[in-house]
């Protein structure tokens, strides 16, 4: 019997499915469609998207095959407005954005994922599911399979979800866009995103990886419906209309049609993220607008979060009450991106005359500074997110002449030293691992009372190169757990974390 049953194989499936599989858990991962998709809306990786795939081992090659994004480039009226640029080194950002294929993602971790022993199983619909206190019973189409627990990473209209009678409220944020992936010399940089705005219409255009590959992007011109212009030629027709007259590109031959597709922009956000031994991530749990690039990076840090708490769970280390703090912890990060990117998209498309002249005349000139490239670009990167009012951060870590980073806060990539004298980081130690950063001196008595709890190999013991009197307990995700110098004190806090007796 599978521990977990993992349902949808896409990018938050998937890592989840590492991520157990590292610590040791046995998964199926199933999925209804009859093979791997090779086309996907979703484009961006942001830096917090790049460590949690090179936690799990799965970013080596993507590098490669992607695209650094290092501005995007806003006109109103034909005229450069705007030149936001991102990318730039910071004290809290070292990585750049890539823009890549979600299906690109999506086969690597499916070959890291195979590396760990499971294959995903294609033509595999989940029909139903019921749940016990024991476990939970799924339905396949020749199949029923017990196991301890269920995962829907099953997207927006997530049978999973549905099986479990969590609702899925929200609104339209957009009526209708339209997308095109074409190969097309186009005059502009590549490693821009282009937007062009003007009264009620925009279009976007993006470099994608590969010789002039462009994606097309643009709202549905005003009086087209669901029955108007929604095969590839009118499709490409209608992106091409608003590219010409937008941004003054005619005559560009387009050589080849990849893909199109249309979609409307919703917000929802699930009532809850579990109801019992059945959880959900991803778009399953929360959709928003794909301006900024956000949900496939936060569909990551749902399968990061919940993968190493569920492991704890599922080898007993761990009361099952561990898993509420996934909820605790990930939806408000859900909450803030549905509101950001809701912000975002009804400010680019502009939905009346006041609101396209505050966009023209104040917001975008406002983009031009570069405390607010350096603040938007921080945001976007999703390396701010905290977990420091979740429950899991210690009340006493909380107040303001608390050192930092706080309990909860993501802890920079240290320069360390292992326990073979071994130069190190902190973060390629993590994956399925806790680490214990602690002053050498310290390091032994309270490595004993957090492999106690945690387990032998679960836990890295490191010696900071920069020194300290504290020692930092690090989650898997690279969040701070714990900070302090008492064995006693990392001992009670594990015990209430965990729950008191279970140790293994």
């Amino acid at each position: 019997m599978p521990t977990v049953v993992v349902a949808g194989a896409g990018p938050t499936g998937l890592a989840l499915a590492c991520g157990l599989r590292a610590a040791g858990i046995s998964v199926r991962v199933v999925d209804k469609a009859r093979e791997p998709s090779v086309t996907s809306r979703a484009l961006g990786l942001q830096p917090r998207g790049l460590e949690v795939l090179d936690r799990l081992g799965a970013l080596d090659g993507l590098p490669q095959r992607s695209l650094p994004v290092r501005q995007t480039v806003l006109h109103a009226d034909g005229e450069p407005v705007a030149r936001l640029r991102f990318g730039r080194r910071t004290s809290l950002v070292t990585r750049p954005a890539l823009l890549v294929s979600q299906a690109e993602v999506e086969a690597r971790l499916r070959q890291r994922l195979a590396e760990l022993g499971t294959e995903v199983e294609w033509d595999r619909e989940l029909l139903a599911a019921d749940q016990d206190g024991e476990g939970v019973t799924v339905r396949l189409p020749d199949e029923r399979l017990r196991a301890g627990w269920l995962v829907g990473c099953d997207g927006a209209h997530s049978r999973v979800r549905k099986a479990a009678g969590i609702d899925f409220p929200g609104v339209p944020v957009v009526e209708r866009f339209l997308l095109a992936d074409v190969r097309v010399a186009l005059p502009l940089p590549r490693d821009a995103v282009s937007v062009w705005l003007s009264a009620d219409r925009m279009i976007g255009v993006f470099p994608l990886p590969g010789t002039d590959l462009w994606r097309l992007m643009a709202p549905a011109p005003a009086g087209t419906g669901d029955d108007t212009g929604t095969g590839t030629d009118a499709v490409l027709a209608a992106l091409l209309g608003v590219l010409r007259d937008q941004a003054g590109l005619a005559g560009e031959e387009v050589r080849e049609t990849l893909w199109t597709s249309t979609f409307r922009i919703h917000r929802r956000l699930a009532s809850t993220y579990r109801r019992a031994r059945i959880l959900l991530g991803g778009d399953a749990a929360h959709i928003h607008s794909p301006f900024g690039g956000q949900g496939l990076n936060t569909g990551l840090g749902d399968a990061e979060n919940l993968a190493w708490k569920l492991a704890l769970v599922a080898t007993g280390r761990a009361h099952d009450a561990l898993l509420d703090t996934y909820q605790a912890e990930r939806r408000p990060v859900a909450e803030g991106v549905l509101k950001s990117t809701s912000a975002a998209t009804r400010l680019v498309v502009g939905e009346n005359p006041p609101a396209r002249m505050a966009r023209d005349r104040l917001f975008a000139p406002l983009l031009n500074r570069p405390l607010v490239q350096r603040l938007v670009w921080e945001e976007m990167s999703q390396l701010k997110v905290s977990y420091r009012r979740g429950p899991l951060a210690s009340r006493r870590l909380r107040t303001a002449a608390t050192p930092r980073p706080r309990a909860g806060d993501r802890v920079p990539d240290l320069e360390c030293v292992r326990e073979d004298g071994g130069r190190t980081r902190l973060h390629p130690e993590l994956g399925a691992r806790w680490a214990l950063v602690a002053p050498a001196a310290a390091a032994a008595d309270l490595a004993t009372a957090a492999r106690r709890r945690l387990g032998e190999t679960n836990t890295a013991v490191l010696v900071p190169v920069a020194g300290g009197r504290r020692a930092l307990l690090v989650r898997p995700d690279g969040h701070l757990a714990w900070s302090g110098t008492s064995p006693a004190t990392l001992d009670r806090w594990l015990a209430r974390v965990l729950g008191d007796g279970h140790v293994r």
